[in-house]
């Protein structure tokens, strides 16, 4: 590509869908789009139990309530935070300011890190909950998979939100080191592809 701000072209240069694929971060925030998907689906399907002799179904997590509702809650927000990121990150070429890409990729750093926080308590609470369930709750074992799952992707969307924010602080150092260029050499072409 020729030049332009960091990481792209010229702005309004056409979409390349393989190149776009291929980026670590779009990689990363497509794995945790599916793990934010197994959390909730997996809360969600079967995360509600009830023992024989009721009616009324419980939460799987020690009959608390707020165990599956702070995994779903999580899950679908994640989940339509990365969708919004995506967008983000395919519409980023064609942000030809310096300053927009610095505010999209701020962006970017917070909210990783925020989401890597809020997996990394929501694991914590899972996991103690799901140890605190009594046998009697679920005499049948129903559901244990999928409460085992949830608990699992849950810390595996810690090191992907973790990875997305450490990928988004190195973005940041390109593009200010871009912006840093150009206001030392202003009638220069640019130095990153």
């Amino acid at each position: 590509m020729d030049g332009g701000a960091f990481g792209a072209g010229k702005a309004g240069g056409a979409f390349d869908p393989h190149a776009f694929i291929r980026q670590p971060h779009t990689l990363l925030r497509l794995v945790s789009w599916v793990f934010s998907i197994v959390v909730f689906g997996s809360i969600v399907n079967e995360g509600y139990v009830n023992r024989l002799d009721e009616t009324q179904e419980h939460c799987i997590f020690n009959r608390n309530r707020n165990a599956c509702n702070y995994g779903i809650t999580v899950g679908v927000l994640a989940f339509l935070s990365c969708l919004l990121y995506l967008a983000l990150d395919a519409y980023f070429p064609q942000i030809s300011s310096v300053k927009d890409r610095k505010k999209a990729v701020l962006s970017d750093i917070g909210v990783s890190a925020f989401w890597a926080f809020l997996w990394f308590v929501g694991f914590c609470f899972l996991t103690n909950q799901w140890q605190a369930s009594k046998e009697e709750d679920n005499p049948m074992n129903e559901g244990g998979d999928a409460a085992r799952a949830a608990i699992t992707f849950s810390f595996f969307s810690i090191f992907t939100w973790g990875s997305l924010t450490f990928l988004a602080f190195r973005r940041l150092r390109d593009i200010t080191f871009q912006e840093e260029y150009n206001t030392l050499f202003p009638s220069s072409p640019s130095l990153l592809p």
